[in-house]
């Protein structure tokens, strides 16, 4: 009898099953050593009056501005009565695409592709309202250095389109403005902006870096990508000086400088086999960088929507089933005790969060999302988290008789699946609750063995299992 540990290493869904990595990473985020649970989405608001497509967070000295979009109107998170209160343009928006927003300085702009950007001073607005008479049509949009850049202006889907030095509401080319745009002469259309120092412009086959250079052009556009591009602008994420994307083969990041693939070989091929393509457009990202990961959200093909997670840091990928139909980042107002109740929260096993999370905490931005017509946070309870071991291997058959899984704070149900040969059925038995020991009882031979672990209670790390296992000898 031998004690093998079987460490939760990287999930690789493309890998062959007995390569060494994970078969299955589900509803947790990965951490340095194994992984951690990824929380629930519990509500964080009340029901706006159409289902959203995006939420943004916005912050200008100590005032905090929560937003959301849907296919007619623009609505703002009242953090006193958590009502998604209607503060569109009068006669509010035609349906187009989904709502995209950036802020420059005091302003909260929004382009949705059918009408002018919106703007929304934060302190001092009641209702958004065009930026400026000459403002673009826009669907994406973005700050670079001191400038407003919009993307995919009106029917011309490559044109990049900026306003004048520090001043967002001048769109007029001359002589006495730096206001300007550019074609982008291929690549085909363009799905997405970033920015920063730097602007990144993503087209369908191509990638551009958009820096400024001053008079005469003000920008220049070089081609860091070409053949390579972005499918759908919902997959862009940014955080700090990293953009991530998803192409037409896979999932990449650039840094303006070179484009990296990050999913290759690993989990590339599961996500397209997983994806709808023909709803890619729904897609949603965001980073969280209290854990270092970018989430995407997606529809599947089963017709629900799922999230893949991967760990910038790391370079490790996990997954989550979810009923969010959107990600992104919202902005904490804060909150006292007395405002806890005055929000209906008097009992704290109600509550969305601990009262240390920050979600109580003014102005600290927080990932969250949207799922039909209210917004949600990632805040909640773990929720059926799942890792599922490589192929145990233990001469030509063995059997397993115990299993206790390395899990601080917790505890788990434990099954295994064995077989003879790779190519037969793979079934689980039946779970087997660990004891106060953290013992779970298993037998079961074969010359492959497969460990699902499905940690319980306040779990916080999950990071190996370890087996009994004995050779066994072949009648």
């Amino acid at each position: 009898m031998t004690t093998q540990r079987v460490q939760f290493t990287e999930w690789l869904p493309d890998q062959p099953s007995n390569a060494g990595s994970l078969n299955e990473a589900l509803n947790v985020f990965p951490v340095s050593v194994g992984y951690s649970p990824f929380p629930n989405s519990v509500d964080f608001s009340g029901a706006a009056s159409e289902t959203l497509n995006s939420v943004y967070a916005a912050k200008f000295g100590s005032e905090v501005a929560v937003f959301a979009g849907g296919a007619t109107k623009l609505f703002k998170f009242n953090a006193t009565t958590e009502a998604l209160e209607n503060k569109s343009l009068a006669g509010g928006y035609s349906s187009a695409s989904k709502w995209n927003f950036a802020l420059f300085g005091s302003e909260v702009l929004a382009v949705n592709h059918a009408a002018k950007v919106q703007r929304w001073t934060i302190g001092t607005s009641t209702a958004f309202a065009d930026l400026a008479t000459a403002a673009p049509v826009s669907k994406f949009i973005t700050v670079v250095r001191d400038f407003v850049v919009c993307a995919n202006i009106g029917s011309l889907a490559n044109k990049v389109q900026w306003s004048d030095i520090n001043d967002a509401t001048d769109w007029v080319s001359g002589t006495t403005s730096q206001a300007d745009y550019q074609i982008m002469p291929d690549g085909g259309n363009i799905t997405g902006i970033t920015g920063g120092e730097f602007g990144i412009v993503f087209l369908e086959k191509a990638i551009a870096r958009m820096s400024y250079t001053g008079s005469p052009l003000f920008f220049q556009f070089d081609t860091i990508s070409r053949g390579l591009g972005c499918i759908a602008g919902g997959s862009i994420a940014q955080y700090g000086g990293l953009s991530f994307f998803l192409s037409d083969d896979g999932f990449y990041q650039t840094d303006g400088q070179s484009v990296t693939g990050i999913g290759n070989e690993k989990v590339d091929d599961w996500f397209f086999s997983d994806v709808n393509l023909s709803d890619i457009d729904s897609m949603t990202s965001a980073a969280d960088p209290k854990r270092k990961i970018v989430v995407w959200n997606y529809a599947n093909v089963a017709g629900g929507r799922s999230i893949i997670i991967y760990n910038w840091q790391l370079g490790k990928w996990s997954r989550a089933n979810t009923n969010a139909t959107v990600v992104g980042d919202i902005a904490t107002a804060g909150t006292t005790l007395e405002g806890l109740g005055t929000l209906g929260y008097t009992d704290i096993d109600t509550m969305p969060a601990s009262l240390d999370a920050r979600l109580w905490v003014g102005g600290k931005f927080l990932f969250a999302g949207a799922e039909s017509t209210k917004i949600v946070t990632f805040t909640g309870s773990t929720f059926n988290s799942e890792l599922v071991t490589t192929d145990v291997e233990v001469g030509y058959n063995s059997v397993v008789t115990l299993a206790r899984p390395q899990i601080d704070n917790g505890s788990a149900t434990v099954s295994i699946a064995s077989r003879r040969e790779l190519d037969d059925t793979i079934i689980f038995s039946a779970e087997s609750t660990t004891s106060s020991e953290g013992r779970a009882d298993l037998r079961s031979a074969g010359r492959y063995h497969r460990i699902s672990v499905k940690p319980t209670g306040a779990w916080t790390t999950a990071m190996a299992v370890d087996i009994d296992v004995k050779p066994q000898g072949q009648r």
